[in-house]
């Protein structure tokens, strides 16, 4: 009999995943928030909260995040948990246990695919914020301003040799994290990632408090302005209430075959959710009373912000280039811990498919990426003038994946937990009963979440093809 596979209708007894557990709840909730934690909640959510009505459009998030969110959230663990197994081969082994249609294993394929994209590309970016790190802790944006900054980002990103030496640390870091395993791997890493990140993002906003303009950057944040929250915000909030979670893309579903069968699906993935949530409000306690601070800088420079923005206040600020170091180290910290549950579909099913060692395909994987991370590398230099319907390299991968892959992975998700997946294994897995918990999550998983992920679909690919 296979640990992990389902039998007679119901899961095994021995339903551990050979691939290692999570010694204990708390480590999966450190380990899937930290997941979901990346450079989306501390560069992304801070600004397009800003610029959409700040709590307007928090209120919004919040309740895109327990409609859509939160269920296709525990539609991806208990997937997971029920198969044990890689993404693949657990859709494989649930669709044959449902008497469904084999088609339904694109799920597991598609989530596999857009994950390693992902990385490919979340690498080279991610060593950006590495770089930044060292950048600032020389001081060498101390007095900058706005012309030096974007001087020197420039540069950066004009140079492919620079962004190559920084991509190659940053996956190397991450392959020699996944290559050892759940255990002394993936379980070292969260175990003191997740804490100093925490450590630092309140470091970070103590220190806006005392030099930053806090008043102005909490009304900018929190202020109900619902007069900017156009219609065109509130589908921006619904997006990223689902992306910001890591959803669509195996990540949370390999992290869910690892879950002790005694955890609550929902009370893990609500601590989730809230932890992810309140890591993106922190961190936008920290960014904007910052950028406010120095007379000139606006909060709404989107991507600019982290790498152009920033090192100017950074830079005008009292024990600026310190306190720019840790943030830009918070940044490369949350940035690793999303990577390497990235890795993990891939590598798992490949564990499997091959029975060879996890050492051994987290370096071949590893090194795929990496490689495919030089197209992205190229885009913003020696290749930004090769275009395939007017965008580079990285912008066709990015769009494949993130715009495409994702939001189609988390509508198939919803489909086959909340109408094709057998109830009993739903049952088991969930631990509701026949009343309110169960009558709201089905609703949620079966027509809400659905709608949801089909508007913002339709309102990414609208946005595409009008512009």
């Amino acid at each position: 009999m296979t640990i992990g596979t389902l039998t007679k209708g119901t899961v095994v007894a021995d339903d551990v995943s050979r691939h290692g557990m999570w010694s204990s709840r708390l480590l999966f909730v450190l380990a899937a928030t930290g997941s979901a934690v990346g450079l989306g909640n501390i560069w992304k959510f801070p600004y397009i909260t800003g610029e959409n009505g700040g709590g307007a459009f928090v209120l919004v998030y919040l309740l895109c995040i327990a409609a859509i969110g939160i269920p296709v959230m525990m539609a991806e663990v208990m997937i997971g948990r029920a198969g044990r197994q890689s993404p693949i081969n657990t859709l494989r082994t649930l669709v044959r246990d449902s008497n469904a249609n084999r088609s339904w294993t694109i799920i597991g394929w598609m989530g596999v695919a857009a994950g390693f994209l992902i990385l490919s590309y979340y690498a080279v970016i991610a060593g950006w914020a590495v770089s930044y790190t060292f950048r600032l802790g020389s001081g060498v944006f101390d007095g900058a301003t706005g012309a030096h900054t974007s001087q020197i980002f420039d540069g950066f990103l004009g140079s492919p040799g620079s962004l190559l030496f920084w991509h190659t640390v940053f996956m190397a870091a991450t392959i020699f994290i996944v290559a050892r395993g759940v255990a002394r791997g993936l379980e070292v890493a969260v175990r003191y990632l997740m804490p100093i990140l925490l450590i630092l993002l309140l470091g970070l906003v103590g220190y806006a408090a005392i030099y930053g303009d806090f008043a102005r950057g909490f009304e900018f944040l929190f202020s109900f302005d619902f007069s900017k929250l156009s219609w065109g915000g509130t589908l921006t909030a619904m997006g990223h209430a689902f992306f910001t979670l890591s959803l669509g893309m195996g990540a949370i579903m390999a992290y869910g075959a690892y879950v002790p069968s005694k955890a609550s699906i929902s009370t893990t993935v609500f601590t989730i959710g809230a932890l992810d949530t309140a890591v993106a409000l922190a961190a936008g306690l920290a960014i904007f009373p910052i950028v406010f601070a120095v007379a000139g800088l606006e909060p709404g420079d989107g991507p600019g912000l982290m790498f152009v923005t920033l090192p100017i206040a950074f830079g005008n600020l009292p024990l600026g280039a310190a306190l720019g170091c840790v943030f830009f180290l918070l940044v490369s910290f949350a940035a690793i811990t999303s990577a390497i549950s990235l890795t993990e579909p891939v590598l798992t099913y490949l564990v499997e498919r091959y029975d060879a060692k996890r050492w051994i395909v987290a370096v071949v994987v590893g090194l795929f990426c990496w490689l495919l991370g030089i197209g992205t590398v190229l885009s913003f230099n020696e290749w930004s003038g090769a275009t395939l319907f007017g965008l580079t390299f990285f912008e066709v991968v990015d769009y494949l994946s993130y715009k495409i892959m994702l939001p189609l992975g988390g509508l198939l998700i919803a489909l086959f937990a909340g109408w094709v997946l057998a109830k009993r294994i739903v049952v088991e897995q969930l631990g509701f009963g026949e009343g309110t918990k169960w009558q709201l999550w089905n609703a949620a998983i079966c027509v809400i979440a659905p709608a949801g992920i089909l508007i913002v679909f339709a309102y990414s690919l609208y946005e595409t093809f009008a512009s």
